[in-house]
């Protein structure tokens, strides 16, 4: 028996403005970045700011001690660029350090063989060198306009007054209260004397905050040296020294060694536009290779979005990621939580951001490093411990991602989109974007549109909001189950984008996400009723 309600409807309007705008998986940070924009600042301004925003806000999904991938639009040059900030595994990680169980699967996102107490999955020993910052700061080496210092004090000052503990907020923590408990760090920054899920406030009381003023000096300290202190000075000593302190691997040699990069994306033509995918170890090459099928198949797009139409995404996603599962060694489960946040940019000059970045899953390794106050990831999960497979776990490796971030053009218009959710990002990537391309919708639609999630499981889950006939026909030809759209398990990715087209902006969030939002400068924003025909 059912509890939800079948009768409710969610809609989320698009921003519309002729100013910069910035839609983030929550509304604080997308504040802050819009401000960056309000004072003169660059896309790539706003997303540093916005970066570091996001993992003081919802830490349980990104921050500095991740990893991830930046697409960039410069208008000017008319060119896209990629920085790549994955993770990877230590120098000194021992794959025999890592045994598998005698019997069973890991416990998280992944069914790799388990290994004897998840070393792979929580704890120290599941800490990868982190990239995020040296992307952020790469990327603003090349492209900001402010000052690196004035980009991070929103940031710092967010994490000393802390985060307001709202339903959500709790939902979050409770769903990982054992593991953190583990953690004597973790546990007195997220629990109730250490043990206990915190609840939030009554509605006519003053509000909760967790505060963390160790990961506030870390930051202070970012913003006064530098990004490379994070990699190179003593920020970054005392980072390994808590996860050597803790039993990883990681080392200051790692972090030291370790440099994001910065390269162009060509461009993939398609119907009367293209795209630029995130390149290397993500999903960007599943995405090209889902385009390319489209793009083949007979009768597609003039069926239209109705039975045929979603079979064709159906075949099509699924025979990407056959390849990828094949050549690229993700064989994780595609409807595991995981631990991911995604923000996208437009700027008045049409400079966009697509940025995702992650701990990989929710709390990432459930381990705080107490001298930055910084939440570490369990990147070393991403690697398949079991020996002779493409992403086998091996020393200085870099990790395979489901990030899918991508420029795309359509017409006269061009649009930048990413989302969250694992192996759910790609197909939500990949729909969203044939909406736009192949559909003519506009991004309100679009993000309102119902979506199927291929992703390598046993059958396609398809939006139980579809058509009857779009269900019972995905149902007879492909296994389709149904899966109701809703905030919380995410049965589908959570995606974020922003477009322009004719001199105006827009920007659409997750319709159910109930903290994301876009955020416009206050300068130029008109309502959507205001921009419609």
């Amino acid at each position: 028996m059912r509890a939800a309600s079948l009768s409710q409807t969610v809609r989320k309007p698009a921003v519309v403005s002729r100013t910069g705008i910035v839609a983030a998986q929550h509304r604080g940070a997308a504040e802050i970045g819009a401000h960056v924009l309000e004072a003169g600042g660059d896309a790539v301004d706003a997303a540093v700011a916005t970066s570091f925003a996001l993992g003081v806000l919802e830490p349980w999904m990104s921050g500095p001690a991740g990893g991830g991938l930046m697409m960039i639009w410069r208008a000017e040059e008319e060119k896209a660029y990629a920085v790549e900030y994955g993770m990877r595994s230590p120098a000194a990680l021992d794959p025999a350090d890592y045994p598998l169980a005698p019997a069973g699967r890991a416990s998280d996102l992944f069914p790799w063989k388990a290994v004897v107490g998840d070393r792979n999955v929580e704890g120290a020993t599941a800490v990868a060198v982190p990239g995020t910052v040296d992307g952020v700061g790469l990327a603003h080496e090349r492209f900001g306009r402010m000052p690196w210092r004035e980009l991070l004090q929103p940031a710092a000052g967010l994490a000393r007054e802390g985060f307001e503990l709202d339903w959500y907020a709790a939902l979050m923590i409770a769903s990982a209260t054992r593991s953190l408990a583990r953690d004597p760090d973790a546990a007195a920054l997220f629990l109730e004397d250490g043990r206990w899920p915190p609840v939030a406030a009554a509605s006519d009381g003053p509000p909760k905050r967790i505060r963390n003023a160790a990961m506030a000096a870390t930051i202070d300290r970012l913003a006064e040296k530098g990004h490379r202190e994070f990699h190179e000075g003593e920020l970054a000593e005392a980072l390994a020294s808590d996860v050597r302190s803790k039993g990883g691997s990681l080392s200051f040699d790692d972090l030291r060694a370790y440099r994001a990069t910065l390269s162009p994306v060509a461009r993939v033509p398609y119907r009367n536009g293209g795209f630029y995918p995130a390149p290397g170890l993500t999903a960007g090459p599943t995405l090209a290779a889902v385009f390319r099928s489209l793009a083949g198949r007979t009768g597609f797009p003039r069926a239209g979005l109705g039975p045929e139409g979603y079979a064709a995404y159906a075949d099509a996603i699924g025979d990407a990621y056959l390849e990828r599962l094949a050549t690229m060694g993700d064989r994780d489960a595609p409807h595991s939580p995981s631990c991911t946040t995604h923000f996208s940019v437009v700027d008045r000059r049409g400079n966009m951001v697509a940025m995702t970045q992650t701990l990989l899953s929710v709390f990432g390794a459930r381990v705080v490093s107490p001298t930055t106050g910084l939440l570490l990831n369990n990147g070393i999960m991403w690697f398949d411990p079991e020996p002779g497979h493409p992403n086998s776990l091996a020393p200085g490796k870099r990790c395979l991602m489901n990030v899918c971030p991508m420029i795309g053009e359509v017409g006269d218009g061009r649009f930048a989109i990413g989302a969250s959710g694992g192996r759910r990002i790609l197909p939500a990537i990949a729909q969203i974007a044939s909406f736009l391309m192949d559909h003519g919708m506009s991004l309100e639609e679009a993000f309102h549109q119902p979506r199927i999630d291929v992703s390598g499981g046993p059958a396609p889950v398809a939006d139980d909001s579809l058509p009857a006939d779009t269900l019972t026909a995905l149902a007879a030809s492909h296994g389709a189950t149904t899966a109701r759209r809703s905030v919380y398990p995410l049965a589908f990715a959570c995606p974020v984008g922003v477009m322009r087209r004719d001199g105006i902006n827009l920007a659409a969030t997750e319709v159910m996400s109930p903290w994301a939002d876009a955020v416009a400068e206050r300068a130029g924003t008109r309502s959507p009723e205001e921009e419609r025909p």
